[in-house]
């Protein structure tokens, strides 16, 4: 796939996820075949105001490029100067996040709200655009609620905004996270539009994906919440059901990048719920999570993994 001057060699895209995709998670799914990952969501006015905890969000590696970085807000010109901050890093392609759902997102006019707002929405993208030396992407949604579905103009007022890429989450808001995924809306906005259309929305596993692209005609898919604790779900190779010895093999190469790039001690609950999640749906799993959540420090938890991986 081919968003402006960026080449994606593998259609399937880790999604932003909130709390999730941090820096060693998306160089985790890069080592297993993700083409592009996406960072968790930056707020424009963060950014803006310099605050730590954002720049902290902003920062990349070269072993995960290429590699997107999502903003969301829903003021024009504060977007604009949050893409001029993003657009001096080395990153690849800045997103505007127009599908988040979260309330707290919502209740600012930022998030999926704007596909209530095209004006707004326009305006934004419009800015972001000016404002980035990289491609500009769009993620949203097929609307605000179930009486209301304006993706295929939504998208079409994108790509004529300056988009160069689309993400489109095949729920409306109301739906949040649960509801009928509708692949049909994503077939009929890659018939409504020139530019790339990235599907998202209860892939599952490699074989999803593939049946997306193949029914929706989509040219690349996104994946959030089935990545997390499985990040061979980027590889056409992984042999299902999963082993054990493939679980914890993921987890400990997971934490050798944690420890490189974080201050494990101050994050060890956000890294033992990462963790955790390796062995969901695992024979045994219930009793590896509760060991891991007992652990007191990320050395404990280190030895703890690896002396599952020999027993494994």
């Amino acid at each position: 796939m081919q968003i402006g001057p960026l080449s994606i060699e593998n259609p399937f895209i880790l999604a932003p996820l909130a709390g999730y995709s941090d820096l060693p998670f998306r160089i985790l799914c890069r080592e297993y075949g993700a083409g592009l990952c996406y960072s968790e969501m930056i707020s424009c006015h963060g950014l803006s105001y310099h605050q730590q905890n954002t720049l902290a969000m902003i920062v990349t590696a070269e072993e995960e490029r290429p590699v997107a970085m999502q903003l969301f807000g829903s003021e024009p010109e504060i977007m604009g100067e949050a893409a001029a901050i993003l657009s001096a890093q080395p990153i690849d392609m800045i997103d505007i996040n127009m599908g988040c759902p979260v309330r707290k997102v919502i209740k600012k006019g930022a998030g999926a709200a704007l596909m209530k707002e095209p004006a707004l929405a326009a305006s934004i993208i419009e800015n972001v655009c000016r404002n980035s030396k990289q491609p500009v992407s769009v993620k949203f949604r097929t609307g605000w609620n179930h009486q209301n579905k304006n993706a295929v103009e939504f998208a079409k007022m994108a790509e004529g905004s300056g988009a160069q890429a689309i993400t489109i989450h095949a729920r409306t808001w109301s739906d949040g996270f649960g509801g009928t995924v509708e692949w049909d809306l994503i077939r009929q906005v890659k018939q409504a539009v020139k530019i790339p259309v990235i599907g998202n929305g209860d892939i599952h596993c490699y074989q999803d994906g593939l049946e997306m692209m193949e029914q929706t005609g989509c040219d690349a898919v996104m994946i959030g919440r089935a990545a997390l604790g499985a990040p061979w779900i980027f590889s056409p190779e992984t042999t299902l059901p999963v082993s054990a010895g493939t679980r914890i093999t993921a987890l400990q190469r997971h934490l050798e990048l944690v420890a490189r790039y974080q201050p494990v001690d101050r994050m060890l609950g956000m890294i033992k719920n990462h963790a955790g999640r390796y062995f969901k749906g695992m024979n045994g799993g219930a009793a590896i999570r509760k060991n891991i959540y007992d652990v007191k420090s990320f050395a404990e938890l280190v030895q703890l993994i690896t002396r599952l991986l020999e027993s494994s």
